[in-house]
């Protein structure tokens, strides 16, 4: 009788168990869910194929034209894949190589990278840098340009839906501040626009020099 009651109980916790189990699963995102395991071995010929050649398989951009994506975080990689594929951020070069990539190789691409390691980088000119941490931190009151930590945090880690700034190249950074300023980024404009058009030639070279040393 006992070890009936025993088995009956422990049957009873196991279905429950993969409930549980299945219930997470369910509720996870796509990239969530891309995260939970290795990429397909398509979405690896396609890191190798297309994406390594830029950016590097591991995320590491030997380029500084071209973003670090290591480390970056999946659901907004997913997003700016997404609308690169679908138009609404301009790319010719971007626009043809996810072209043919459905939302599922979208998340485990973005899954895959946001996994892999940052390494850190020597800021060149310190002094330059000092002023771009004060912009980082303080924003210009003068000019009415907002601190970059209020939307991407302390240390540049940004959120979910906003980029993580840490490490990234100062080149690549300083393109899409010009490009918001002149509205010829065609995604997330609305905020980076009134931001980046009043930051000057300096501050905006001061700025994401900082950025760049940030790990």
């Amino acid at each position: 009788m006992l070890l009936t009651s025993l088995f009956t109980i422990t049957n009873h916790l196991m279905k429950i168990s993969a409930l549980l189990v299945a219930l997470c699963w369910m509720s996870m995102s796509p990239v969530q869910a891309a995260d939970a395991k290795v990429p397909g071995k398509r979405v690896m010929d396609i890191v190798e194929s297309r994406c390594a050649l830029c950016h590097g398989r591991e995320g590491e951009s030997a380029s500084a034209i071209y973003p670090r994506l290591a480390a970056q975080h999946p659901d907004y990689l997913a997003k700016q894949l997404k609308d690169f594929r679908d138009g609404r951020r301009k790319s010719e070069t971007m626009a043809d190589m996810v072209k043919d990539l459905s939302d599922q190789e979208i998340a485990e691409l973005a899954a895959w990278f946001s996994s892999r390691a940052v390494s850190a980088r020597r800021v060149g000119d310190t002094e330059l840098a000092a002023v771009g941490k004060y912009i980082f931190n303080k924003g210009n009151p003068y000019s009415g340009v907002a601190a970059c930590t209020s939307c991407h945090g302390a240390k540049g880690y940004g959120t979910h839906q906003l980029p993580r700034l840490a490490g990234q190249h100062s080149a690549y950074l300083q393109t899409q501040l010009m490009e918001f300023s002149k509205r010829e980024r065609t995604n997330d404009n609305a905020i980076m626009h009134s931001i980046a058009s009043k930051l000057t030639e300096l501050e905006a070279h001061a700025v994401t020099t900082y950025i760049g040393g940030l790990e």
